[in-house]
């Protein structure tokens, strides 16, 4: 059985890693002559961004109090009440939090000694979100780590019977698109040579940060089902399932995944072939969705939209989506794109 390949991946980290590799750009200019502007713009944005989570954090509104964990969290030398370790505790206890904050909080642990994801957040995640099969993949990567093979069969079935999945980066975008605007960006951190301006600006910080909110390691299911679906028909059966619920999913990875369990599982032509053309598809949205985001870096109107469409809600699948149609570019892939690029 082939291997679960991620072009999808890659062109999704291409897609939303435009405002962090924005940032770099800035901080490791090409040419000495642009080292000093280019220092000092990256200081402005990260003064700018810590001057965010100083007028966020002393709220107890839990997307409020996420946005500020999520925008603290690259921020060097941030005093204890302002880290991100204080303020995501601080969102995962607030009155009206729900699962997002604590699906955050597996990011505050230390991956040096072995605790992450953090063990308290995801004991808390397994309580309130157990319909949620991205929770279960969780415990299934983190079991399929630990060797313990009887659990991860356990999780894999709770997975597939579970009614969605949803990583939660659609609500933590939505947190960090509203907490950008409200401070003006200083000129300092505006690009001399971008159109786009303050939008620019709040676009750069809301999408980069938003990087912060962790992502199951979904390769540990594609490898459980590859290696125990052929021979043991209730894994097979589970494993589709699963398929059935990620590509419904809120990522376009969870849908990556879930489509290609259905092309190497499913003993049906049709099924498989249509399976493959929709990751066909998907690659082609990723992928568009990578170059209007590019290209917003230095249109005002574009960035403004997708900061609009981040404000919504939604999910990045959903995000991604709207943002083509919005622009009017085909969600289809043209016919004579070559399907080996989903392989």
């Amino acid at each position: 059985m082939r291997g679960w390949r991620r072009p999808v991946a890659l062109s999704l980290a291409c897609a939303l890693a435009v405002p962090a590799l924005a940032v770099a750009q800035h901080a490791h200019p090409a040419t000495p002559i642009a080292k000093k502007p280019a220092q000092a713009r990256s200081q402005a944005l990260a003064s700018f961004q810590s001057d965010l989570v100083n007028v966020l954090s002393p709220s107890g509104d839990a997307q409020r109090l996420l946005a500020a964990a999520l925008l603290a969290r690259p921020l060097p030398n941030q005093s204890k009440v302002n880290s991100f370790h204080a303020l995501i505790e601080r969102a995962a206890r607030a009155d009206d939090a729900g699962p997002a904050e604590n699906w955050a909080r597996l990011a505050d642990c230390d991956p040096k000694n072995s605790s992450c994801p953090n063990a308290d957040a995801l004991a808390q995640l397994l309580q309130q979100a157990p319909d949620n099969a991205a929770v279960w993949l969780l415990k299934l990567g983190q079991d399929a780590n630990n060797l313990k093979s009887q659990d991860v069969r356990q999780d894999l079935a709770k997975a597939a019977s579970a009614k969605l999945y949803d990583d939660y980066s659609g609500i933590g975008l939505m947190a960090l698109a509203n907490a950008v605007s409200l401070l003006p960006p200083p000129n300092a951190t505006l690009d001399p040579n971008s159109a786009a301006g303050a939008n620019g600006v709040q676009l750069l910080i809301a999408f980069g940060s938003a990087q912060g909110m962790p992502q199951p390691a979904l390769r540990e299911t594609a490898t459980f089902c590859e290696k125990n679906a052929p021979s043991d028909p209730s894994v097979k059966d589970d494993c589709l399932k699963l398929g059935k619920t990620l590509e419904w999913g809120s990522s376009p990875l969870a849908r990556s995944l879930g489509l290609h369990l259905r092309e190497v599982l499913n003993p049906d032509p049709a099924q498989q072939q249509d399976a493959k053309t929709a990751r066909r598809n998907l690659v082609w949205q990723v992928q568009n969705f990578a170059e209007l985001s590019l290209r917003a870096q230095n249109d005002r109107g574009q960035s403004q939209h997708l900061l609009a469409l981040a404000r919504n809600g939604g999910t990045q699948m959903s995000l991604v989506l709207a943002a083509l149609r919005d622009d009017g570019i085909p969600t289809d892939a043209p016919a004579d794109e070559q399907a080996g690029k989903t392989n």
